[in-house]
């Protein structure tokens, strides 16, 4: 049995993940509302592995504290320097694999609920037919261009919409899964 691949993301209404430079700040709201976890915390602790591009894992190097208590994937086919984030603790690992390869490596080594994170690589783990559930938050704020969450696809996608709800502030979240096909 292969991994479950997820993706949790904030979103613009016009379908960015951050600015065209990686700013996140559009995300945190017109601060009117408390911003709260969103289920966050909850969709973590189902996680075994995180999988994100070298990009992502660049702004990650950003904040403050490194966020993660799981394994993090870095996808890339050059050699960032996984230093830093090791010495704040991470259990980091770079592969340069395609995206089913990724997920057989993860399934092998006892990883079978994965956390896919970034536009590109949503975008090619799409593509590879492999994004089981997505858990997306729309954010009241159009920006106008950016990171787009999605991309060009072959064929449909289709999806069954799990559950909506709102939250104080305007926060719109939706859970799709895929639709079984047969």
């Amino acid at each position: 049995m292969r991994s479950t691949c997820s993706v949790f993301c904030g979103l613009s209404i016009d379908g960015y993940i951050a600015r065209p430079d990686g700013a996140l700040d559009f995300l945190e709201g017109d601060g009117t509302a408390e911003l709260g976890d969103h289920g966050y915390e909850a969709f973590m602790a189902g996680i075994d592995a995180i999988v994100m591009g070298r990009r992502t894992f660049e702004k990650v190097l950003s904040f403050d504290a490194w966020p993660y208590t799981r394994k993090v994937v870095v996808l890339s086919s050059g050699a960032p320097d996984l230093s830093a984030a090791r010495a704040r603790g991470a259990d980091v690992e770079l592969l340069n694999m395609t995206p089913h390869e990724v997920v057989g490596h993860l399934s092998a080594n006892g990883h079978h609920h994965l956390y896919i994170d970034g536009g590109l690589t949503v975008q090619r783990f799409l593509r590879a037919g492999l994004i089981d559930r997505l858990i997306i938050t729309h954010v009241p704020v159009l920006i106008g261009q950016g990171i787009a969450l999605f991309g060009p696809l072959e064929k449909d996608i289709r999806l069954k919409l799990v559950t909506t709800r709102g939250f104080p502030g305007g926060l719109v979240q939706s859970e799709y899964v895929r639709r079984q096909v047969g």
